[in-house]
């Protein structure tokens, strides 16, 4: 059996987690709000929707913030030595 060492094993190990986030996704619903995803997940504040005449933008500046704070104390967590 090989080892997987360094890098390459966080790599591997975030791509299967990315693999089985986006079927857990496409298996339960569309998106926040949908199925069993909580509803103020993407209507944060801070999170910004523009609406006009044919253009619509959404940019998810406080669901950002919040997953990446989120990601950051269980990397925190589970990397400490």
């Amino acid at each position: 059996m090989p080892t997987f060492n360094g890098p390459g094993n966080i790599l591997i190990v975030l791509g299967l987690g990315l693999v089985v986030v986006g079927l857990l996704m496409s298996l339960i619903g569309k998106g926040p709000g949908e199925g069993v995803w909580p509803g103020w997940l993407g209507r944060l504040p801070g999170d910004l929707f523009i609406k006009r005449d044919r253009v619509t933008v959404y940019i998810p500046l406080g669901t950002c913030i919040l997953v990446s704070f989120v990601g950051s104390m269980i990397l925190y967590f589970f990397m400490k030595r």
